[in-house]
């Protein structure tokens, strides 16, 4: 019987490169010469520091770019509130893995809606889909690629 997983995940060694760019790219820039701007990566979390929020709004976009480019969705991206330390600012992201339980249980429903001939059961963080032809498949990521969600999905695992 064919089936597939619906996943959202981002590949960490790209992501790793994103922040080495970005920070060569603070470096090369005029408008943060002299100041003490930086990322960093730790984990799942991303740290941006600097002197200013001007600065760190800059840095944002920076990084979003540089994400965009290496083929990471910003919409796994969980931007923190900037605060301020003393002289610097400070701002954590976290990089989301795994589609939670609140939106595995909307895209469950929204395959149930539509009565397709496939069964979809959420599985820890991912969501397998199984069915008895391909077509149905296809047109099951077909309709979750229309739809948008909190997180970024992936389909991957088909197996026929």
């Amino acid at each position: 019987m064919p089936t597939f997983d619906i996943v959202s995940e981002y590949d960490s060694h790209e992501a790793s490169n994103a922040i080495d760019q970005a920070n060569r790219e603070i470096d090369t820039r005029f408008d943060f010469r002299g100041g003490n701007a930086s990322f960093s990566l730790d984990g799942q979390n991303i740290l941006l520091e600097s002197d200013n929020d001007f600065q760190l709004q800059q840095m944002l976009d920076i990084l979003h770019n540089k994400l965009v480019k290496r083929g990471i969705d910003i919409a796994c991206l969980d931007v923190g509130e900037p605060e301020q330390r003393g002289r610097h600012t400070r701002q954590n992201i976290t990089l989301k893995e795994g589609v939670d339980q609140k939106t595995a249980k909307k895209i469950v429903k929204t395959v149930k809606d539509k009565k397709m001939k496939v069964q979809a059961t959420i599985q820890g963080e991912k969501i397998r889909i199984t069915g008895k032809k391909r077509d149905d498949l296809q047109a099951v990521i077909a309709l979750l690629k229309e739809q948008s969600f909190d997180v970024p999905l992936q389909f991957n695992n088909f197996r026929d």
